[in-house]
Formats: structure tokens, C-alpha cells, sequence
């Protein structure tokens, strides 16, 4: 791992870093807030999944978030939200491509070569950040929008794997809702059972442990009744009898502005559940 940005913050340091992942065949780049404690010892680490459009940066200069790795002693690792490059397939839309990953594995041509961020996040980017800093291997995961999404889909698909699991605005039902719809047609084909994998919905009813979601959302949100519709998770989770805290914020809407208000408080949830 090549180190590219080092910058101290909150008593601990804010890095870059650039690695070759040989999951997506490309040069990734990678963020990772070290709080103060790890001088001292090894950390717990939050995973956070950025949305569409989102690089490793946007968390990290937008949201604040350091301030309470710090204060609870986490560890934040923030990868870019896709693979990149121009050997890379992309598309001129900003809701496919570069960008936007969805933290699927890829079936279909042209994306298939390069689209696997579900095993990147899961496998080799924790072996990856295991191996080279004081870490723990106590995980959480959060995430925003389609982060949120992933963040939702990996903890539900991966029981024992994460402590605790929370997301911003997530996109509970992405074969319902017309982004997920044009990612999972063109990353994973015509097969509409195989979409079910990545559905949070879909995951709810058949979950193995029953890890309890924290979500926030914005009411003000203007992807809300399109793309991300709150209302059926919380029906998925009363059917299943899974766990679900969705607090409606009102007056926020879809940006950082919104993250920031409350990332805070996740940040006291993850902190908890990594303790126990």
C-alpha cells in the first residue's frame, strides 16, 4: 500500500492510501482515519460505503466523522465506491459505472472484469487493513445512499461478521426502485432472482442473526419516495420481526449536511456494540 495523503485530525491522522486490488483488477484508493488510541494499541474499524458519484474523500472532508472516531477510539476505513480507471468500463450516466459500483459482484460483460466491490469490501479490503495497521478485528459497517444499501446487504448476508451495522438514507429496495433496477439489469442481467441477493428486503426475511438496523432519514429528502422508500423496511422488519431503529429527520434532505448532523450519534452506536 502506497500512502498519498497524511494529515493530522482530531489528535490522530487522516490517510490515503493507493493499493492494486487483485479483486477489481485496478489501482484503488482507499481512506483511513487512525484515532489517536491506535498509538497505543489496536482498534476496532467502521467500514464506510459512500453513494453514487462518491469517492473515498466525501465522508472524510464532508461529514465530521472524525471527531468521534477519536472520541470513541474506532478506526474509520473508507474505500472509493467503484473500481476506476480507464481500462475500467463505464457509462456516461452517473448512476452507472465508475461511481456506482452498488457493492455487487458483476455477472455481465463488460462488467464483470472489474465490478466486484461486494468481495472487495468484505474480503479484501478488511484482510488488507488487518494485515497493515493496528486494527482489531472487530468490525462495524455503515454507509449512505447506495453505500447504505451495501452497508445493509453485506451485514445481513455476512452474520457474525460485523458488531453493529447503520446507514444514512439507504436504498432498502433496489430491485423496486429505478436506480437499483438499471444497475442490477446491466451488473447482473435479466434474472430477476439473482437481484434478490443484493435486496435488503429480500435479506430481512430470511436473516440468520437478527444484527438491529439503525437508519436515519431525511424527510426532505428528494430521492425519498423514488428510489429510497424507508416505509418498506420498516414493514419488512415488523413482518420479520427483525430489529429496525428508523428515525425520520425532518426538514433534512440527501447531503452531507444531513450526514453530519448525525453521524454522531452512529458513531455512539457502533461504539457501543464494539465494546460488548
Amino acid at each position: 500500500m502506497e500512502r498519498i495523503e497524511h494529515h493530522a485530525c482530531f489528535g490522530g491522522w487522516q490517510e490515503i492510501y493507493q493499493h492494486e486490488s487483485a479483486t477489481l483488477g485496478c489501482t484503488m484508493n482507499v481512506a483511513v482515519y487512525l484515532p489517536p488510541q491506535a498509538e497505543k494499541g489496536r482498534v476496532p474499524v467502521l467500514y464506510w460505503l459512500s453513494g453514487l458519484t462518491c469517492t473515498e474523500q466525501n465522508v472524510i472532508t464532508k461529514s465530521g466523522v472524525q471527531r468521534y472516531a477519536a472520541e470513541h477510539g474506532i478506526a474509520i476505513v473508507a474505500p472509493d465506491s467503484s473500481p476506476r480507471g480507464e481500462k475500467v468500463a463505464d457509462n456516461h450516466l452517473y448512476d452507472l459505472g465508475q461511481g456506482a459500483g452498488f457493492y455487487v459482484n458483476a455477472t455481465q460483460k463488460p462488467w464483470a472484469a472489474n465490478y466486484q466491490m461486494y468481495d472487495y469490501v468484505v474480503q479484501e479490503l478488511p484482510d488488507l487493513i488487518e494485515a497493515h495497521f493496528p486494527v482489531t478485528q472487530e468490525r462495524s459497517i455503515s454507509g449512505h445512499s447506495m453505500g447504505g444499501h451495501g452497508a445493509l446487504v453485506i451485514a445481513l448476508r455476512n452474520p457474525g461478521r460485523y458488531r453493529s451495522v447503520s446507514a444514512f438514507s439507504p436504498i432498502v429496495a433496489p430491485t423496486q426502485v429505478p436506480w437499483g433496477q438499471k444497475a442490477f439489469e446491466s451488473y447482473l442481467g435479466n434474472d430477476r432472482e439473482t437481484w434478490k441477493q443484493y435486496d435488503t428486503l429480500e435479506l430481512i426475511a430470511t436473516a440468520e442473526e437478527r444484527l438491529p438496523l439503525l437508519v436515519d432519514q431525511g424527510t426532505r429528502d428528494e430521492f425519498l419516495d423514488k428510489q429510497l422508500k424507508p416505509e418498506l423496511l420498516t414493514q419488512a422488519c415488523e413482518a420479520a420481526h427483525h430489529p429496525l431503529t428508523l428515525n425520520m429527520r425532518t426538514g433534512y434532505d440527501h447531503s452531507y449536511y444531513f450526514i453530519a448532523s448525525f453521524i454522531g450519534k452512529h458513531l455512539a452506536h457502533h461504539a457501543f456494540a464494539l465494546s460488548q
